[in-house]
């Protein structure tokens, strides 16, 4: 990865890039921050549900025929579609947090953690590969977390978030050692977003953290991004640019 500054060169301009998940605090900040990017022919905007600046809804990544469509929708415009970025996550909602031992794991909320943090980007990443161009550089990255990471694994607990965000790193590792095939320079990377204040961490984001808003995380990763290079590609990455131990 380059350490020098981002280059808005990064990529050839009147390009057109995707966000998924962009009704979430990172994912609207992600998309903003795009749109205001000169290069950027169109960013566009997707989520399950209904937000502010968002340009297909019902887009759910737990449900494969919404992630199908939007990608026919997608290939209808003919400019090239250069940057993915899957912002959508789950951790906890109305019926609890992740999980603090053994004993509070559930078959269903497990399920439902790697079918929104793993296997969701996947298919995402399986619809949106044929629409990415098989000359110059194109990105596709999702947003996973450093507690998917095994290595650097030492407190235990939240056993579902971890181990679907692990899931999620061999994944995009394997995809990206296929997509080199046919489209050698083309970046397949997770990243960390670091804790940022949205309602996903809120409950969790305890004293002494240093907590982002969503506008600076998505400026950070949004540099990661642009510095990625296809030695990377397969790569885990915090928002600093910092490989994260498997």
């Amino acid at each position: 990865m380059r350490i020098e500054a981002p280059d808005p060169s990064a990529f050839p301009p009147g390009y057109r890039a995707a966000v998924f998940g962009a009704s979430g605090g990172i994912g609207a900040a992600l998309l903003a921050q795009l749109r205001r990017q000169g290069g950027v022919a169109q960013a566009i905007g997707l989520a399950r549900t209904a937000a502010p600046g968002l340009d297909m809804t019902g887009v759910d990544v737990a449900d494969e025929a919404t992630i199908s469509a939007a990608a026919a929708r997608l290939a209808e415009d003919a400019r090239p579609l250069r940057l993915v970025i899957v912002a959508s996550g789950f951790l906890h909602d109305a019926q609890g947090g992740p999980e603090k031992s053994l004993r509070d794991l559930d078959p269903a909320r497990l399920a439902r953690a790697f079918a929104v943090n793993a296997i969701g980007p996947a298919l995402v990443l399986k619809h949106l590969a044929p629409l990415l161009p098989r000359e110059g550089r194109s990105v596709f990255v999702a947003l996973s977390a450093r507690v998917g990471s095994i290595g650097d694994n030492g407190l235990g607990g939240w056993h579902g978030y971890r181990a679907s965000k692990a899931a999620l790193n061999q994944l995009l590792r394997t995809a990206a050692v296929e997509l080199k095939r046919t489209r050698p320079a083309a970046i397949v990377a997770s990243l960390h977003p670091g804790t940022v204040a949205t309602s996903l961490s809120a409950p969790f984001a305890k004293a002494g953290l240093d907590v982002m808003t969503p506008d600076v995380s998505a400026a950070r990763l949004l540099s990661v991004t642009e510095r990625l290079e296809p030695d990377d590609s397969g790569g885990f990455f915090d928002y600093r640019g910092a490989a994260i131990p498997w």
